[in-house]
């Protein structure tokens, strides 16, 4: 581009952003597309072009730009923020199921699987409550309930993330708060029973949480309870 050529489209640049010239508004845009340098070739013009603001009256594009920067940083740094935080709690509940698993497999009974469960998963991530529901013995769940609990809960799967009706929140909970829900079935052929964690806020288990960590755990659990429970 020639000194006079550039000289020349800077005008009609101008005079079309004015109202002044022949050119449309696509034109305009056309060309300012086809020329990104246009304005680094012509700065002068930055400075010049003034666009109607509704709070500030008219600004030059230098102001609309250097705006536009500063709100994508400021949303870049609270994405960061936000990923930031996450990752921090991400890192807090992988090590405490790390540390709950290691010490799981030191218990020599269900009562002190129970308790090791409890004691990690309420005081350690604050959930409500963590209990172990056998399929067989005195405190088993009823052959008929679990039937038709597990055909309901465990159709396709043998995890379970979101709320129960009241009935089988009392089946499992008790009185304990269970305004969502994990559910694991144990053993090898889904025959040992079930654990059950539950937290007071109804949007903490949902059907889209990710199973790693509690797959962990429910491998851990099939190892140790079988003997454990005199399977």
């Amino acid at each position: 581009m020639s000194d006079s050529s550039g000289q020349s489209n800077a005008s009609l640049v101008i005079d079309a952003f004015t109202g002044n010239s022949a050119l449309s508004a696509d034109d305009v845009r056309v060309f300012l597309l086809e020329n990104p340098e246009f304005f680094a070739q012509n700065p002068e013009l930055l400075e010049k072009i003034a666009i109607p603001h509704a709070q500030k009256g008219s600004v030059s594009l230098v102001e609309i730009q250097s705006e536009q920067l500063r709100k994508k940083v400021r949303q870049l740094n609270y994405k960061l923020t936000q990923l930031v935080s996450i990752a921090k709690q991400n890192e807090k509940i992988y090590r405490v199921y790390t540390d709950l698993n290691v010490q799981l497999l030191r218990c020599t009974s269900v009562a002190e699987v129970q308790f090791t469960l409890e004691d990690v998963l309420q005081e350690r991530l604050q959930l409500s409550s963590a209990v172990i529901k056998s399929f067989k013995g005195p405190h088993s769940i009823p052959e008929l309930q679990r039937r038709l609990f597990t055909e309901k809960r465990f159709k396709n799967s043998n995890f379970f993330f979101g709320r129960l009706s009241q009935h089988e929140r009392q089946l499992l909970f008790g009185e304990n708060s269970a305004e969502s829900v994990a559910l694991l079935l144990l053993g090898d052929n889904n025959d040992l029973g079930i654990l059950g964690i539950s937290s007071s806020h109804a949007d903490h288990f949902t059907p889209d949480m990710d199973t790693l960590l509690l797959q962990q755990l429910q491998q851990v659990l099939n190892i140790i309870l079988p003997e454990m429970m005199g399977y």
